[in-house]
This record gives C-alpha cells, sequence and structure tokens, in this order.
C-alpha cells in the first residue's frame, strides 16, 4: 500500500490539529453540542405528543380535551425549527471564521518557510487550496460536523428511550444499527480515496494551466501552445473522470444507508404490529417507539449522507495542516526576537547554506557599517543561496551575526533590506509596491526612493496588473530596488541586500543605479550586492568570490 494510501485510511473524522490551529472550532463543538442536545429532547418530546393526540383521538377525547397537548406539540414544532436555524446559524459563523483563520495562518506558514521551501511546491496548488480548498469548509462544518455531534448525542440517548419503553425494541435497534457505521466505514474508505485523486487532480490542473500561461509566450515561439492546450484538456477530463466517480460512489452510498436504516425500522414495525394485535403491547408505547426508530437510526444515516460533501474539505484542510505543521517544526516567528536598534557588523565565520542535498561552498566575511560588500562568483555557487539565508529562508551551518546577535534568531524585516531577483510586484499602483507593508505610505518617500533606484520617470499612481504586469523587465526592476530603498529609510534598517538589481538595465542606467547603492554605504548602511557585472566591483570595497567547488554532503 502506498504512503498515500495509509494517510488516506489514518484519517480521523475530526482531525485533532484543527483544534490547535482553528481557536474558533473550539466554541463551535460546545455550541453544538448543546444545539443537538436540545434537539434530541425535543424529538423526544415530539414523539410523546403526537402519541398523546393520537391516542387520545382512539380513545374518543373530547376536541377541548386535546387542545392542550396540541398547542404544546405547536410549540415543540416551532421549537425544533428555531433550533435547526440556530445549527445553521452558529455552522456557518463556525465555518467563516475557521475559513479565515487557516488561510492566514496558511499565508503566514509559508512566509515563515520562505522562499526556499516554496520553490520546491506549486504555488498554483497552494492557490487553490488557500482559496476553493478552505471554502469547502462550509459543507464540512455546515452539514459534517453538526450531524456527527448530533450521532454521538442523539443515537445512545433515543435508543436509551427507547429500550426503556420497549426493550424488544431496543434489542432490535442495538443489533441492526452497527450495520449503518460498518457500510460507512466500506463506503468511507473508498470515498476518501476517490475524493483525494480527484482533489490532486484539480490542484494538478490548476498548476498545468498557471504553467501553460505563464509560459504561453514561449510556447508560441517554438510553436507548441496546442499541445499545451490538449495537455490542460487531458487534466480536464481526468478531472471530470474523477468528479463523476466521487458522484456515483455518493448516490450508491446513499441508496445503502437509506435501505439499511428503512430494513432496520421496518423489523421494528412488523414486531410492535404483531404484538398489538395480540395485545402484550399497548398503543401509546406501540406509537411512541415507532415514531423514535427512525430518527434513532437518522443521525448515524446523515452522517455517511454528508461525508461525500465534507470530503472535499476535509482534503484541504489536510494539506493546510501539512504546511501548518512543516513551519511549526522548522520554528516560529515567536522564536525569533525583533532586532534591536542598534549599529554593529555583519560578520560570517564559516556559513555554508544547504540547499537541496549539498551544501554551498564556506563563506567568511565583515561587513562593517558605511561599507559595500560585493558577492561574486558563476551560477549556482552560492551567492543567492547567502542572502536567503541571511532572511531566514535557507538552512546554514557556521555562524551569521550582525551587532552580535545571529541573524537566525532575528526577525528578517527588522533589520534587513532586501530585493531578489524576481520584482515580485503585484498588482495595485506603484506606489503600493514600493511602500509594500507600510500602513501609512509616505508618498514623498516614495518619489525619493524611486529616484534613487533611477526610475524618476515612473508614475508612483501608475496602476499595475497581475504580476506587475505594465511595466517593462527594467522598470519592475528598478520598482523592487525602490521598495528595498523605502523600507530601509523609513525603518531605519542597518542592512541593505539587492541581488542582480541591474540584470535588466541598460550601461548608463546601471551607472547611475550603482552610484544610488554606492551613496547608501556612504550614508551608513551594510550594503550586499551581489551581481555577475564587472562595474559593481568599482564601488565596491570588499569583494567576495565564491567558489563554483561543490562540498559532499
Amino acid at each position: 500500500m502506498s504512503e498515500t494510501g495509509r494517510a488516506e485510511r489514518r484519517t480521523p473524522p475530526v482531525d485533532p490539529r484543527l483544534l490547535r490551529y482553528a481557536r474558533a472550532s473550539r466554541g463551535f463543538f460546545g455550541a453544538i453540542a448543546a444545539i443537538s442536545l436540545a434537539q434530541t429532547l425535543v424529538v423526544i418530546a415530539f414523539a410523546w405528543l403526537v402519541t398523546q393526540a393520537v391516542t387520545g383521538v382512539v380513545d374518543g377525547a373530547a376536541p377541548s380535551e386535546l387542545v392542550p397537548t396540541l398547542a404544546a406539540l405547536s410549540g415543540v414544532v416551532a421549537l425544533r425549527a428555531g433550533l435547526l436555524w440556530a445549527r445553521e446559524a452558529v455552522s456557518s459563523r463556525a465555518a467563516a471564521r475557521v475559513e479565515s483563520q487557516l488561510r492566514d495562518r496558511l499565508l503566514d506558514a509559508v512566509d515563515r518557510l520562505g522562499p526556499g521551501w516554496l520553490a520546491g511546491r506549486s504555488s498554483a496548488a497552494l492557490a487553490v487550496t488557500a482559496g476553493r480548498g478552505l471554502a469547502s469548509l462550509e459543507a464540512y462544518f455546515g452539514r459534517y460536523l453538526p450531524q456527527l455531534v448530533m450521532t454521538v448525542i442523539a443515537t445512545p440517548l433515543l435508543v436509551a428511550v427507547m429500550w426503556w419503553q420497549d426493550w424488544i425494541s431496543g434489542i432490535t435497534v442495538v443489533v441492526t444499527l452497527p450495520l449503518i457505521p460498518f457500510f460507512m466505514v466500506l463506503i468511507g474508505l473508498a470515498t476518501q480515496a476517490l475524493q483525494a485523486r480527484q482533489w490532486k487532480t484539480l490542484q494538478h490542473l490548476a498548476s498545468r494551466f498557471a504553467d501553460t500561461v505563464q509560459g504561453l509566450g514561449t510556447l508560441k515561439v517554438f510553436g507548441r501552445q496546442h499541445r499545451a492546450v490538449d495537455a490542460v484538456g487531458r487534466v480536464t477530463d481526468t478531472y471530470r473522470l474523477e468528479t463523476m466517480k466521487v458522484l456515483r460512489v455518493s448516490f450508491l452510498s446513499g441508496f445503502a444507508l437509506e435501505f439499511l436504516a428503512s430494513i432496520s425500522v421496518a423489523i421494528i414495525a412488523v414486531s410492535i404490529g404483531f404484538r398489538l394485535i395480540d395485545g402484550s403491547m399497548l398503543l401509546a408505547v406501540g406509537l411512541f417507539v415507532l415514531l423514535l426508530a427512525p430518527e434513532a437510526y437518522l443521525p448515524l444515516r446523515q452522517v455517511g449522507v454528508q461525508f461525500h460533501a465534507a470530503a472535499e474539505g476535509v482534503a484541504a484542510t489536510s494539506d493546510v495542516f501539512e504546511v501548518l505543521d512543516a513551519a511549526r517544526d522548522r520554528g516560529t516567528d515567536e522564536n525569533r526576537q525583533t532586532a534591536p536598534r542598534t549599529t554593529g557588523a555583519l560578520a560570517l565565520r564559516d556559513v555554508r547554506v544547504r540547499r537541496g542535498d549539498r551544501d554551498l561552498p564556506t563563506v567568511s566575511f565583515t561587513a562593517s557599517p558605511g561599507t559595500l560588500t560585493l558577492v561574486v562568483g558563476p551560477s549556482g555557487a552560492g551567492k543567492s543561496s547567502l542572502l536567503a539565508a541571511l532572511l531566514g529562508s535557507a538552512e546554514y551551518r557556521g555562524s551569521a551575526t550582525w551587532a552580535g546577535h545571529e541573524a537566525c534568531s532575528l526577525t528578517p524585516a527588522s533589520w534587513i533590506a532586501w530585493a531578489g531577483q524576481r520584482p515580485g510586484l503585484s498588482a495595485g499602483t506603484v506606489a503600493e509596491n514600493v511602500a509594500l507593508g507600510d500602513e501609512t505610505p509616505d508618498h514623498a518617500r516614495v518619489r525619493v526612493a524611486l529616484a534613487a533606484a533611477c526610475a524618476p520617470e515612473i508614475d508612483p499612481a501608475t496602476v499595475l496588473g497581475v504580476q506587475g504586469s505594465g511595466l517593462s523587465g527594467g522598470q519592475a526592476q528598478r520598482v523592487a530596488v525602490a521598495r528595498a530603498l523605502y523600507r530601509r529609510d523609513a525603518q531605519r534598517l542597518p542592512v541593505l541586500a539587492l541581488d542582480e538589481p541591474s540584470a535588466a538595465l541598460d550601461a548608463e542606467t546601471e551607472s547611475a543605479l550603482w552610484r544610488s547603492v554606492r551613496a547608501q554605504a556612504d550614508a551608513g548602511a551594510i550594503v550586499l550586492l551581489v551581481s555577475h557585472r564587472e562595474t559593481a566591483r568599482e564601488i565596491a570595497d570588499q569583494v567576495i568570490d565564491l567558489s563554483p567547488a561543490e562540498v559532499p554532503a
């Protein structure tokens, strides 16, 4: 059996991690338990009042004598409707709160795990999980979990009342009731496996579609766009087939559970009928027990039915919990401290960054305030990985300290301003991208940052599309540099790290950018610059040349 198959079979009805990662779920279970208990008592009261009304009519009671019973019955019906509304309201509110909490924690976990972890995952699949997947919690909280709690509370109580009134019917329920969960387990295993495959297919479809759209220009140049479309179509057909399999199993399981419950109730009804005929049972007892019999099977039957509606939410939350567990195992931001407002040197001693299954070359240097350190080396030598280690996005051995504090113990945003090789722009205005993370953006400082990044011609009010579309490659890169300069200036951060900031710039613009970067160092910043350009050596105080040799892990 595969690891995936074993994991599917070990999935519990309620994952304990739900209570750990979503605080709103704790109060939800308490509220639903109270409502379920009230609903059960109302069901018993309803059956008893109906029995009293029917037996009263059979015994020839006057209409006036039935008025109190009918009035109480109307009140019970209204109360039952009110409890049903309360359950729906509590479930919907809890689903919305849990969805929001899990989505926030998921985004926070991805942020803590960093780009190194994210590079090995499909961002499109994560987007599907955070979007449609967590939205499926509405069915999970609104239908499945309330019915599960109702089963735990109502079924034993109803069986006890039936046994108290008629032990033969009680025995019948006890004997036939386990058949439903037995078949539910068998059907549930099949459903879980099918639902897991459907969910993975949906994630694969999202990833394939995102990759196709992102590389559409390249595909058209090489005349392969039609093959990409056909590939997306094949994955779509697979998803359609998986969906139909899930629906087929859902319908068949619903029929099987209804059939078992109907047969069980029929057995009880036949037994009561024979005993009413021979006079060994009173009509009031028989009718009361007969009215309770379907209600005893109903909660358990509904759990099986609603499980199919909730299966997608269960699969999505399992993926979310895997990410949250990975972030917890690696360590949380609570383990890091904000960098103190002080000055000091950045010192690396025998730092060896771990990348995949290998260790990159050892790096040692000291960078003092007011200096510019240039990191050079061929592709794959570990230049960007070195910055990732300082940002807490890559594991490393050795010691990397700023002002005597280990870099991995500090929150990166509190001591280092960074611009990577990819601009990482988002939809919105240029000003919003430059002042990203600033709750009260300083528009004058935005313009200063754009000018320092050699992009004074870019209007801060320019609206960008998805991933910063609307700018050229060089403009997007300069906006990213402006964002790092804005953050360093606004928060007085001691270190500025730039990764290939001039890769898409012409020689004249590059020269102007080097002057701005040098000015940052002259103003007292510790500047770390990664660049392939020989012209960068002219502004550097020291050059760290990384050896391309690999060291076995």
